[in-house]
């Protein structure tokens, strides 16, 4: 029952048009009768508490509103689990304005109601605030003392804490002959995504609110407004079709939602609340992150011994973990291992999911120490992944249920031009410039969740796919209405997809890259389910030739049920509407991974990354010249979106290798570079030439689709190939990111 050809067409956005022409609303856009306008107030100390908080001042200027504080904050949930959600850690959710009690610099202590931004944003800076300030740790260095193992809690069946030590690691480590033993860091990072956070809540009366909301889960959004402020589901819908860039933060309710719905229960009014730019910083981030890493080979290169211990930063109330050290024996299959992550509770706020978390940070620690034993035993990058390849996954002792790493090797290190690499530290030059090669794998887990979609179709033979997912930048809309024209054999102009609303089928956060493995196989099912409707209704005709067909004997195309092998017995889509009185045909389906079967492969994607830098040898000034990532994905939807996720991937990897870095000044706990002019990220001028290849991968064990993710897989393997490439060069071998030039000097 195949039908038209649209999966693996680069077919353009189909939202496209209205990003680029100004006409997409986000959620700060949208009109409201009778706006009012939220600005949040934020503590300035780290550690305390407010004395007195005087509002007295600004309730009295023309056009604000109201002041809303921990003194006088309407009731709320008073039970922990009514704040969680889909991606909540272990631990206490932080609750605004719930007390006088200031745990991290920049803590929501106010929130100003006033006719105008501009006023509110006025009146929030005249707020009298007297606190009683606490000594304070915000330094993950020099608090390693205090390290623990975190909390167990539900985010572990997503986010698995490392495996068991597995032989004897000491021993084997001990009788290697080639032994690394190498410390790496990195500092803390934002997200700052382009659209900044915010909330537009429509009071429709008797406690029904309309929101729209910047978030990567509008049910997530939905479940948490309803807890924590006693509504009933059904009386909250979230809205959020454009996204201007989340990269995580919209994986957990932000403070503007709570703030906003809070006022506008509180007024009965239309009540919107943006963060500015400096208030992004204090939302979550990438924890700072330390790894020990110690890997023992033999003389061949094999890795038989692996260690890797990983220290990140957490908050006081919330066990934030990362996935960083489970990955070398995913791929590198050591008989002794011994892997280790411990968190340091310190006064910051929680840590938060940041595009491939864990992955990008375990990656780099771990494919620096590969490129070290590489050296150590002049055995070529490229030649000692391949010694150590595996097909299954040694940390679970499962096979892969596809893994084309092999041939993104070979075809990137073709396509880059690898071979023409001198292996000798310096000895290659262009000018001034010193020139280097550098090569790492990327990994990254390949997962699937449930999820449900619906398909209506009218009698114009026009079909609606509704499912609450969003749509984060990534193509969902385009690759979802790819899937349906082909599961229903008609044109993609044929078809809507309608998404991003709360009222629509479930649909998860969207992270993790599991959203295309998850809401498409849903979206095929309600096609499926939908094209089964049509053909009962069609047997059902009188003088029908299809009385006596089985539906996998049938095809859809062009509004067509025909028979395969005799296509002069068909029925018309628009005949059965006709017997249907006009009446639109819909089903609901869900989807979801086989409980029996599901955890008994390993799954993942994978890519191999290669990359040419160039350092003036006098200044120590780095440049990516050029980079090709051979990625190993399954099928590919679209490979125009595809391509674009991976190259998004590709750049974020050179900004965490060169550029990207939160300065936390430790004497007053408060980041200096809040901004977007400190805060560095590349511009045009870092950027050079980037070239993905996808791989042909057939994968049927993950979904019917043969579908895995690609939006963070881009980034993972690029910061250990720049820092190889730029060893390659110079012959100088840094593990702090990011990578300052002065290093080099």
């Amino acid at each position: 029952m195949k039908n038209t050809p649209s999966v693996g067409q680069p077919i353009n956005r189909l939202e496209g048009h209205l990003k680029v022409t100004g006409k997409a609303k986000y959620a700060a856009e949208y009109d409201a009768r009778d706006l009012l306008y939220g600005y949040i107030v934020n503590s300035t100390i780290t550690k305390g508490k407010i004395k007195t908080i005087d509002t007295s001042e600004i309730k009295k200027m023309e056009g604000v509103v109201e002041v809303f504080t921990h003194n006088n904050k309407p009731s709320t949930a008073w039970f922990d689990f009514k704040y969680a959600d889909m991606d909540a850690p272990p631990g206490t959710v932080f609750k605004p304005l719930k007390d006088n009690i200031i745990r991290y610099n920049g803590q929501p202590i106010a929130l100003v109601i006033a006719e105008t931004f501009e006023m509110a944003r006025y009146a929030a800076a005249k707020i009298k605030v007297v606190y009683e300030e606490e000594t304070f740790e915000t330094n993950l260095k020099t608090n390693v003392d205090k390290a623990r193992d975190p909390k167990k809690g539900l985010a572990s069946l997503l986010k698995p804490p490392p495996p068991k030590p597995t032989g004897d690691f000491e021993k084997e480590y001990d009788n290697s002959l080639v032994k690394t033993d190498s410390y790496f860091s990195h500092g803390t990072e934002h997200h700052n995504p382009m659209e900044m956070y915010a909330s537009t809540v429509i009071y429709e009366g008797k406690d029904k609110l309309t929101i729209y909301d910047k978030t990567q889960g509008t049910i997530n959004s939905q479940m948490y407004v309803a807890n924590v402020f006693g509504l009933k589901m059904k009386n909250v819908q979230v809205i959020s079709p454009f996204v201007g860039g989340g990269f995580g933060s919209g994986l957990r309710p932000q403070q503007q939602l709570f703030m906003a719905v809070m006022a506008s229960l509180a007024l009965k009014r239309n009540v919107r609340v943006t963060l500015d730019r400096s208030q992004m910083y204090m939302i979550g981030h990438r924890p700072p992150t330390l790894q020990h890493t110690k890997f023992g080979a033999d003389k061949k290169g094999k890795v038989n011994a692996i260690y890797h211990k990983a220290i990140g930063e957490t908050s006081r109330f919330e066990d934030y973990v990362e996935i960083v050290v489970n990955w070398a024996n995913m791929l590198y299959p050591a008989e002794n291992t011994l892997l280790e992550h411990e968190i340091v509770p310190l006064d910051v706020y929680s840590p938060l999911d940041m595009r491939a978390p864990g992955g990008s940070t375990g990656m780099h620690a771990i494919e620096v120490t590969m490129d070290e034993i590489a050296y150590q035993l002049n055995i070529d990058p490229l030649e000692l992944r391949l010694i150590n390849y595996s097909e299954i996954d040694k940390s679970s002792d499962k096979e892969y249920s596809s893994k084309e790493l092999r041939k993104c090797y070979l075809e990137g290190a073709e396509k880059f031009g690898w071979k023409e690499r001198n292996p000798e530290p310096r000895s290659m030059k262009r000018g001034n410039k010193l020139v280097g090669y550098g090569m790492a794998t990327g990994i990254w887990d390949a997962n699937r969740i449930f999820g449900r979609a619906e398909a209506i179709m009218t009698s114009d033979g026009k079909v609606e796919i509704k499912s609450a997912v969003t749509d984060i930048g990534t193509g969902t809309k385009t690759i979802m209405t790819q899937i349906a024209a082909d599961e229903l054999g008609i044109p993609i102009e044929d078809i809507t997809f309608s998404y991003a609303d709360s009222k629509m089928p479930f649909a998860p956060i969207q992270g993790g890259s599991f959203t295309t493995a998850t809401v498409g196989p849903a979206v095929q099912n309600a096609c499926q389910a939908l094209n089964k409707k049509l053909f009962k209704k069609a047997k059902d005709l009188d003088g029908s030739g299809l009385k006596n067909v089985n539906f996998k004997d049938v095809t859809f195309k062009n509004g067509i049920i025909s028979v395969k092998n005799q296509p002069e017995l068909e029925v018309s889509i628009k005949d059965i509407f006709t017997a249907n009185n006009g009446e639109a045909i819909r089903t609901t389906n869900a989807a979801m991974p086989n409980p029996l079967t599901y955890g008994k492969k390993a799954r993942a994607v994978h890519s191999a990354v290669f990359v040419e830098v160039e350092v003036d040898e006098e200044l120590g000034v780095i440049e990516v010249k050029r980079a090709v990532t051979a990625v190993a994905a399954g099928k590919i939807i679209n490979p125009k979106t595809a391509e674009s996720q991976v190259l998004g991937g590709m750049i974020w990897g050179i900004s965490k290798a060169l550029h990207e870095e939160t300065i936390l000044d430790h004497q007053f706990g408060r980041y200096m570079n809040a901004n977007l002019g400190e805060y560095h990220i590349p511009v045009h001028a870092d950027i050079h030439d980037l070239e993905v290849i996808f791989v042909e991968e057939n994968d049927s064990f993950l979904n019917d689709l043969g579908v895995k993710g690609v939006g963070e897989i881009g980034g993972v393997g690029m910061p250990p190939a720049i820092t190889n490439a730029i060893f390659h060069a110079t012959g100088k071998r840094i593990y702090d990111l990011p990578i300052h030039f002065d290093r080099l000097m």
